[in-house]
């Protein structure tokens, strides 16, 4: 069980993904996270950088779908400005929401990473599908409660990780 909350990759941030080596490896879409993976969770628009970041994506002729737990007001007002496709109240690690993202990019499972920056929604829902997943650290500092409550969880199995030799980076 626990191996399903080890991602395939941590990257300090989506930044430091290499969209030229994701094509090499056959990869055709990103169903990324919302919240404090590419933005803070309280700030309600993209970034220059972050904006930047899409178009570069776009232009390689990645597509991206972001999924996230959070509500309808909260995705659509994020991704509609920046015509990015979304799924909100996705429950994730419940599976459907990833499997019907894939499904709209009409990509199959092995074409597709998932990035996150939570082990428990993020990286343990695409694992349960055998999706690549690519974990990043978190972008702000702060949470809500719920996620504070999963970051303090997500710290003791890091760290477990960390003892068993299965990952060797540093946050």
């Amino acid at each position: 069980m626990l191996k399903r909350l080890l991602p395939n990759e941590h990257v300090p941030s989506i930044y430091d993904i290499d969209a030229n080596e994701l094509l090499d490896r056959g990869i055709k879409g990103i169903i990324t996270d919302l919240d404090n993976t590419l933005v803070e969770w309280d700030r309600p628009e993209a970034t220059p950088e972050l904006i930047k970041w899409f178009a570069m994506l776009k232009e390689k002729g990645l597509q991206v779908t972001i999924v996230s737990n959070n509500n309808e007001e909260r995705v659509r007002s994020f991704s509609y400005p920046l015509n990015i496709p979304f799924i909100f109240r996705a429950r994730k690690p419940m599976t459907k929401a990833f499997k019907r993202a894939a499904k709209n990019m009409d990509l199959k499972n092995e074409e597709v990473v998932v990035v996150g920056d939570q082990i428990f929604t993020d990286v343990l829902g695409g694992n349960r599908l055998g999706l690549h997943t690519i974990l990043v650290v978190p972008v702000a500092k702060n949470d809500g409660l719920a996620t504070k409550l999963n970051r303090y969880m997500e710290r003791h199995v890091l760290e477990w990780f960390k003892r068993k030799g299965l990952i060797n980076w540093e946050e």
